[in-house]
């Protein structure tokens, strides 16, 4: 495959239909051409279920659940990647195909795309393809050289790419090269193949799997000490809350974070494998449980540790659709299954919400132990880790 031109669709799609796969592509900030170059010849309807375009950033804010803290990364294509291999599933299921078949064939692919406009651009021209199935999580990034080529060429190059990493990720390459870049430029991959436990996650065969101290057990024991949360990152205001934990429920806790989320992407591979390494030997748990009430499922007759935001939520109707009715049959169930509530204050805003002064029904008060500012009080949050992360890497 030359710089100017794209491989044989055709030999592509038959390729990848062979093995019996179901995609949904979504290209945003350039690349399009690849879902265009498919589309357009005949078979596609075998293989692609929908393509999507969101090129405003309001677009990709709807489709990811929420704004990005950045547009053109790795992590904002793996995202989108992971969101089209959801809504692969979902359709194929739609279609009739079982639960765990439509996991196992479907591809998510997506495009986020730096390229040439009518105006410089102050960074770098770029492109970056993610791809996500049940088999693993895969990311390509291509920086290319500026003011090399024109918008077109470079649409070009980023759509080879996509078609390269498509088919490589269905286990065609041969199908498709990678495409053609100036001297100087090179293509950077990174990619992580789960273990068959996180794949079972995945495809809904499993609701829990233990890492680090906790991956000797099937499931977890009941009347644990669990401290749900993203982490993202993890940092020195959760461990002192661990520790202060332990010390309050007088045995050693397990962190959990849920792959599921009730209104974004689930995460991917690489982000779990990002996330599981910051923990060490610590137990983990990574579960599908989105909401606090599927956790109660996960870790009966548990202990639960939060911060007064999440307590707050527990009975919060919007979190329940807006129904007050769905709010106070949750409280209910959380006050009758929970072992307890250990609760923290936390910085929100740039003001510390002390826990106690949380307003909530009396019957989640009657399960909760209020950490005083005495016994913990941090002023950090993991969102403000991740802005000055990228304010260090801009600067």
């Amino acid at each position: 495959m030359t710089a100017n031109s794209l491989p044989d669709p055709v030999r592509l799609i038959e390729s990848i239909a062979e093995r019996g796969a179901r995609l949904v592509l979504v290209a945003t900030g350039g690349g399009s051409g690849a879902i265009s170059h498919l589309v357009s010849t005949p078979g596609a309807s075998s293989i692609v279920l929908e393509a999507v375009v969101p090129y405003a950033r309001e677009a990709i804010d709807d489709l990811l659940g929420g704004p990005q803290e950045t547009y053109c990364s790795a992590r904002t294509a793996r995202r989108l990647a992971m969101t089209a291999w959801q809504r692969a599933c979902r359709l194929d299921e739609a279609a009739g195909t079982d639960t765990g078949v439509a996991a196992r064939r479907a591809v998510g692919v997506a495009i986020t795309a730096g390229l040439a406009t009518t105006q410089p651009k102050k960074g770098d021209h770029r492109a970056i393809v993610a791809v996500q199935t049940l088999m693993g999580t895969r990311v390509a990034e291509l920086v290319l050289d500026k003011d090399a080529r024109s918008r077109a060429e470079e649409e070009t190059v980023a759509a080879g790419l996509v078609l390269s990493e498509l088919a490589a990720a269905s286990g065609v390459a041969e199908a498709a090269a990678e495409p053609t870049v100036r001297p100087g430029e090179r293509i950077t991959r990174d990619g992580v193949v789960p273990p068959e436990a996180w794949q079972r996650l995945f495809a809904g065969e499993r609701s829990v799997v233990g890492e680090g101290s906790a991956s000797g057990d099937a499931e977890p024991a009941p009347g644990c000490l669990v401290f749900p949360g993203s982490f993202d990152p993890l940092h020195e205001g959760h461990l002192l809350m661990a520790r202060v934990a332990e010390e309050i429920a007088e045995r050693p806790l397990a962190y959990e974070i849920s792959v599921a989320n009730v209104d974004k992407p689930m995460l991917d591979y690489l982000e779990m494998r990002n996330r599981a390494a910051q923990f060490a030997d610590r137990p983990l748990w990574f579960t599908r449980a989105a909401t606090f009430l599927a956790k109660l499922d996960v870790f009966p007759e548990s202990t639960f540790v939060m911060g007064a935001d999440t307590f707050a939520r527990l009975a919060d109707a919007r979190y329940y659709g807006g129904s007050t009715t769905a709010a106070t049959r949750a409280v209910k169930a959380i006050a009758a299954k929970t072992r307890g509530l250990i609760v923290f204050g936390r910085l929100r805003d740039g003001v510390f919400q002390d826990s106690a002064g949380i307003k909530v029904p009396k019957a989640l008060r009657e399960v909760a132990y209020f950490v005083s500012q005495r016994e913990f009080r941090f002023d950090i949050s993991s969102t403000d880790l991740r802005r000055r992360a990228l304010s260090e890497v801009g600067a």
